[in-house]
């Protein structure tokens, strides 16, 4: 009987199901069309859509050979682990007073954020590298990983902030009545509960700052501080555009990020929901 319900529910909601396919394989095309490239030699002009006849690696060859690309996928990291050590740190201690106010205030400051998150980064860009400059900041790993951060931190205080609201307010109170601080509070009560939330932080913002490239270009201008998007852009030139090397590299990019989302993606999921219901 139950199978028979399973089967009927399934068949009144295979449009759901279409829909997901349908999704996926937009999401997963362009990642297939770079793996197939990436594949090919230059002199194959067959449709990227096709299966390359026979595997070529000269591609990626080409990337360690002629690229800083292992120089690059270590100022990624570097840049990538600061920012995200930040943005988790700062993020959920800014988040748990902001939280824990119910008043107006608090209630302004959690709108301003949000409107924070509204401003495109970019639109800034003059005043943020007039502002490196001034503090010689530029190509230096504290400038970006600054610039990074900053923009980062509202996203992870909107996370944080909307699930520990949900956290009841009698534990504080009752390790309050004990004799507990607010740090003691916040670091034995409240932080061990934010795995999920801040395991979905650090997967965001890591995959943001790893993929970053537009103030890259501004502040990372020496090649050996170049991270792996503008090492992407070293195939592209005015004399040069090789679309299977930068296909190769690309697809060499990517490797560490869908490895953390591997081990990732059971916190990440439950973060992302548990963070968007009980806001």
């Amino acid at each position: 009987m139950n199978r028979k319900k399973q089967k009927s529910r399934i068949g009144r909601d295979w449009w759901k199901y279409l829909a997901a396919v349908f999704i996926l394989i937009i999401y997963l095309l362009p990642v297939y069309v770079v793996v197939v490239m990436s594949l090919k030699p230059v002199t194959d002009h067959t449709s990227r859509l096709f299966l390359p006849a026979e595997v070529y690696l000269g591609n990626y060859l080409k990337v360690f050979k002629n690229s800083n690309m292992l120089g690059a996928m270590k100022n990624s990291l570097i840049i990538t682990a600061g920012t995200v050590a930040i943005v988790v740190i700062a993020g959920c201690l800014a988040a748990y007073p902001m939280a824990r106010r119910k008043d107006r205030l608090g209630k302004a400051v959690k709108i301003f954020i949000l409107g924070v998150m509204m401003v495109p980064g970019m639109s800034m860009v003059v005043g943020v590298y007039a502002t490196l400059v001034s503090i010689h900041a530029i190509s230096t790993y504290r400038g970006i990983i600054f610039v990074s951060a900053a923009f980062g931190l509202p996203f992870s205080i909107y996370m944080y902030s909307n699930f520990i609201a949900a956290i009841p307010d009698t534990l504080d109170e009752a390790a309050a009545i004990d004799g507990a601080d607010v740090l003691t509070i916040f670091f034995k009560i409240i932080l061990p509960q934010l795995k999920p939330v801040t395991a979905c932080v650090l997967l965001m913002q890591g995959v943001s700052t790893w993929n970053e490239y537009g103030y890259s270009l501004y502040v990372l201008q020496k090649p050996n501080m170049y991270n792996v998007t503008l090492t992407v852009k070293q195939f592209f030139g005015e004399q040069i555009k090789d679309l299977n090397g930068a296909a190769a590299c690309a697809a060499v990019a990517i490797i560490p990020v869908v490895i953390i989302y591997l081990f990732l993606q059971k916190y990440f999921v439950k973060g992302a929901i548990d963070s968007a219901v009980k806001g």
